[in-house]
């Protein structure tokens, strides 16, 4: 069975690039435009890992984490926040929020694969 991932992300680009780096290595992509529809998802579909972009409209990526981590269905699930924010206070305050790992924007296929296979426990996602 191959591994789900949510893509949250408000930017289409990013999301593209990321499902189609994802899908060619088969993996069972989901995608969610912002945090509201990504929240609504989670209730319907547990996935294996998150990529979550932080800087969105409507409810920001530090919310959309809080809220998972804090759900006792949901606090498990792996999040890797995908952001341009890299900045040592941003990552502490992801971290702080529970993020599994974080992923500075512009990435490259090999920082998301290694991202996703470290949460997971597999060196070769």
């Amino acid at each position: 069975m191959s591994t789900a991932v949510l893509l949250v992300d408000d930017n289409d680009d990013n999301l593209r690039i990321m499902r189609e780096i994802l899908v060619a290595r088969g993996f069972d992509v989901r995608i969610a435009h912002d945090g509201p529809s990504a929240l609504k998802l989670l209730e319907q579909q547990r996935p294996d890992v998150i990529l979550l972009d932080v800087m969105m409209p409507e409810m920001d990526g530090m919310e959309v984490l809080d809220r998972i981590k804090a759900s006792p269905e949901m606090a498990d699930i792996p999040v890797i926040l995908v952001t341009a924010k890299s900045q040592d206070e941003d990552l502490l305050t992801g971290y702080k929020f529970g993020a599994d790992y974080y992923i500075t924007k512009p990435f490259t296929a090999k920082q998301l694969l290694y991202g996703i296979g470290l949460v997971l426990g597999s060196e070769s996602a």
